[in-house]
């Protein structure tokens, strides 16, 4: 697992009007939490952020953080626990930091990524759908893989891979349902089929108030014809 460096300060707990100026400032609101402590107000440059964020690791890169406080630098080691962005810009808003050991294990989650073309797309013409794009895991931050990878080359339609078929690297332990499943093959016309059936209103039926005024109207027509025809025997 890949390790970087990031420098941070103590900031003291703002107000929301106070975030903001601090975003303009090119800098991120964050928290460091750890298991039974109260979490240190801490603010970290935007654009370092994203720079660490960028690696192969994603969010699951361990973190050490440089903390300046009155003078003195002290070290945490972090991983990204939440990330809270902009819900139009989805520029990063502010983040929780995690404090980890390096001999203790922990949970994440890790990406799901596909490797090959499925002979049930390639020949058969189905399709793949993958269910599950990231799964969670427990092991230590060392640990932590990049990516879980899933081959499907000889997956037919009609077929699936489940939780339970997937490799784990050593030490690592998957804690999904086994039974879930991750990738399918589905046959291409049968979902064309469902689709057809569900947008489309078959054939020669009419809905039904437009039945039901045709058989007001022929109604109407068949009382008109009757007044008539006792209209002309009074006048015999």
């Amino acid at each position: 697992m890949e390790k970087v460096t990031l420098k941070a300060a103590v900031r003291e707990e703002l107000k929301k009007c106070r975030c903001n100026q601090l975003r303009k400032g090119g800098n991120i609101p964050a928290v460091v939490y750890k298991s039974g402590k109260i979490g240190t107000n801490i603010q970290v440059n935007d654009k370092d952020l994203k720079k660490v964020l960028h690696t192969e690791a994603g969010e699951n890169v361990i973190i050490t953080l440089n903390i300046e406080e009155g003078g003195k630098t002290s070290e945490k080691t972090v991983i990204v626990q939440d990330i809270q962005k902009h819900p139009i810009s989805e520029k990063m808003v502010h983040v929780d930091f995690h404090e980890i050991s390096l001999t203790e294990k922990i949970k994440v989650n890790v990406p799901i990524a596909i490797k090959g073309e499925a002979i049930g797309v390639s020949e058969e013409k189905g399709i793949l759908t993958q269910i599950i794009w990231e799964i969670e895991v427990e092991c230590l931050p060392t640990d932590i893989p990049e990516h879980l990878y899933v081959r499907v080359e000889g997956l037919h339609i009609g077929e699936a891979i489940h939780v339970k078929e997937l490799e784990a690297p050593a030490g690592v332990t998957i804690l999904e349902d086994p039974d879930a499943v991750v990738v399918s093959v589905t046959h291409q016309a049968a979902e064309e089929a469902e689709e057809k059936v569900e947008g489309e209103e078959p054939e020669g039926e009419e809905p039904e108030l437009i039945k039901k005024g045709k058989k007001e109207e022929d109604g109407e027509a068949e009382e008109k014809e009757e007044e008539e025809k006792e209209g002309k025997e009074k006048k015999k």
